[in-house]
């Protein structure tokens, strides 16, 4: 059917405008004489299709206006989610809570949006008043009423005086402190009629709003991972932070957040809840902890959840989700929040909803379960963990991190090679769980670059759980082959860039394990069945390797009271990635060319000389080793290891 293709079409047109829906949000329908498809509850309109809209019986929804329902609100509303369900053709589908007024409106298509610009001033004190001068003399405006059946009979009773006053429908029905309604026969018009809209919202906008992105400040990496580790005793927590023009303009005094301080729609209080932390700027980042600290233990005790939004003067505005998906809603919103707040001043100020209208949506199950399937799910070894893997562009390295990613990691990407590696990201990014993936480029040579690495991670994710110093190269040859210089830059990466990486990394994991006492951190180097045993003609590599072994179980005599755990994975040979198979600088050629293998005529022969040292008669595979990594990170009683993967090739005594 191509009105079908129509509401798809229109539906993702709008769900992928952040200034038209957020957070999934807003909802879309087409009906027929008979039939009404809206969307179902848990799908983003701007990746739907037609599996996510429910199928709806109009003549069983019919009845839901005209039925007789309980006077408790609750048990009211438990009646009609009945009744939804039995009207409900697709009964593996949760249809839009608002899917009467859908149903009620005789246009074929509607498209209910919470534009920023149209809540500018719908949650501004003018709102009433603006609406003949904005939005026509043929708009409807509803006043806040509770969303449920309440709100549905009111709007019913509009479009039926509408109707009777005018011989047609409405085709734009407002909703205090909620968002807008727009209807008709076609998806062009609809369009129309919104691009009117937002150019007559334009025009009468005094202060358009700054959204300028600004640098978060350095001393970030010692104040939030303290505070992402003292909110995640319940399990851990996500926090991204954000600067910018619109975020300093509410953070700049407790006086100018007050007026971001209070929910202004439905939305914000689904997935931001209700109250919020404010933190005016202090003298340290000791300081700084401590204010949170005590606000936030206030805070639980007062409220009985913890935030989800805080803001600190002088580092910006930290998102506190259950994962990374989840925090980044939340930044969404909020941000579309303090949007709407800027645009009110120009209509007269802030309308916020009141205490009890905000009780409503926050014990209202419609709105619990719509922020139970917007929250997303982890699955796996290493769930919400902060991962970072270094030389994680492709090899052994991407392997590692994309297996770390499917099993509910938050992975950054760290690699010199930014083509390569912000393709990596983005692929373990298509990996369906609601854990995140950046790349920041970095040189594991160079503090400055370790230290960028580590701030940019804590901006995103709120700290570190796991750093894989998985980075490293080889230079093979004996001693009448390897020069001064390629020893250097092979001890330089697989040596000292071990101990630059970890010492980057562990000031942040020691903040962390200092606030919470059940967390544990990881730092684990993917080292080599080289650093167990000799190699002939390969003594740079070997000798790096043996030496990040020492470097291993020094570093876990110094940091096990911190309960930063520090071991080492030894694989046996990955042969069919590249450090071993590239036709041109893999070490099958160059071992070859090295006559590392006596007697050896081709890469064929190097291959089977080296399989033929294995007992399980296989190379090792980033499965191998990952499942190796697990093992560390999971044990809170082994450091200080170096576990061989190397199927039976190296064996401890």
């Amino acid at each position: 059917m191509k009105e079908i293709q129509s509401l798809i079409e229109i539906s993702q047109f709008y769900g992928k405008d952040k200034a038209m829906v957020i957070a999934g949000g807003g909802n879309t329908s087409f009906k027929t004489d008979d039939k009404l498809w809206v969307k179902a509850s848990g799908f983003a309109l701007s990746t739907i299709t037609e599996e996510g809209f429910a199928v709806m019986d109009r003549e069983k929804l019919a009845k839901i206006s005209e039925n007789e329902y309980s006077k408790d609100a609750f048990e009211r509303e438990r009646q009609i989610k009945d009744d939804l369900a039995d009207a409900t053709i697709t009964k593996d589908k949760r249809p839009s809570v608002e899917t009467s007024f859908h149903n009620a409106i005789n246009y074929k298509f509607v498209i209910h949006l919470h534009p920023t610009l149209v809540n500018g001033i719908m949650c501004s004190n003018k709102a009433e008043e603006l609406v003949l001068e904005i939005f026509g003399a043929e708009a409807v405006y509803i006043p806040y009423i509770d969303p449920g059946y309440i709100l549905f009979k009111a709007v019913e009773a509009k479009i039926k005086d509408f109707r009777a006053a005018k011989g047609y429908d409405p085709k734009v029905i407002l909703l205090q402190n909620h968002g807008i309604f727009v209807s008709a026969d076609t998806t062009d018009e609809v369009k129309a009629i919104y691009d009117d809209i937002m150019a007559n919202i334009e025009k009468a906008i005094q202060t358009p709003v700054d959204e300028t992105a600004l640098p978060v400040a350095e001393h970030v990496t010692a104040v939030v991972p303290a505070i992402r580790a003292m909110v995640s005793t319940e399990g851990l927590k996500i926090i991204k932070v954000t600067n910018s023009k619109l975020v300093e303009k509410f953070n700049a005094s407790a006086q100018a957040f007050q007026k971001v301080e209070l929910p202004f729609n439905p939305d914000s209080i689904v997935y931001c809840k209700s109250k919020y932390i404010y933190i005016d700027e202090v003298g340290s980042p000791e300081l700084t902890i401590a204010a949170f600290k005590k606000q936030y233990e206030s805070f639980v005790s007062a409220n009985g959840y913890a935030p989800k939004v805080v803001f600190i003067k002088g580092i910006g505005m930290l998102s506190v989700g259950d994962n990374a998906a989840q925090s980044t809603i939340i930044k969404e919103v909020f941000e579309d929040a303090m949007k709407i707040s800027w645009l009110s001043e120009s209509f007269g100020g802030q309308h916020f909803m009141t205490p009890e209208q905000i009780n409503f949506i926050d014990t209202w199950e419609v709105e619990n379960y719509r922020r139970k399937v917007s929250a997303g799910a982890s699955a796996g070894r290493v769930e919400n963990k902060v991962a970072i893997v270094t030389g994680a562009a492709q090899g052994f390295g991407e392997g590692i991190a994309r297996i770390m990613k499917e099993n509910g990691a938050n992975i950054v990407v760290a690699d010199l090679n930014d083509e390569v590696g912000a393709k990596t990201a983005a692929s373990f990014n298509g990996i369906k769980n609601s854990s995140r993936s950046i790349f920041v480029k970095t040189n594991v040579a160079e503090m400055p670059s370790l230290n960028k690495l580590v701030y940019e991670t804590v901006c995103e994710f709120g700290g570190i759980d796991v750093y894989v110093s998985n980075a490293g190269i080889l230079r093979a040859g004996g001693l009448d082959e390897m020069t001064p210089e390629n020893f250097d830059l092979v001890t330089k990466i697989n040596y000292n860039a071990y101990f630059y990486g970890v010492k980057a990394v562990t000031p942040v994991m020691k903040l962390q394990t200092s606030h919470n006492d059940k967390m544990y951190a990881d730092v684990v180097q993917i080292n080599s069945k080289s650093g167990l045993a000799g190699s002939r003609k390969n003594f740079a590599y070997a000798g790096g390797k043996f030496g990040g072994i020492g470097l291993t179980q020094s570093f876990a005599l110094e940091l096990a009271p911190d309960r930063i755990k520090v071991n080492s994975i030894c694989p046996g040979n990955f042969y069919e990635g590249p450090l071993w198979s590239d036709p041109e600088n893999g070490l099958f050629v160059q071992y070859l060319n090295a006559g590392k293998v006596p007697g050896a005529k081709t890469v064929d022969d190097v291959k089977a000389f080296y399989l033929a040292q294995v007992p399980l008669g296989k190379g090792c595979t980033p499965a191998d080793v990952t499942r190796a990594v697990f093992y560390v990170i999971e044990q809170e009683n082994e450091t200080g290891q170096a576990v061989p993967v190397s199927g039976g090739q190296i064996m401890l005594n």
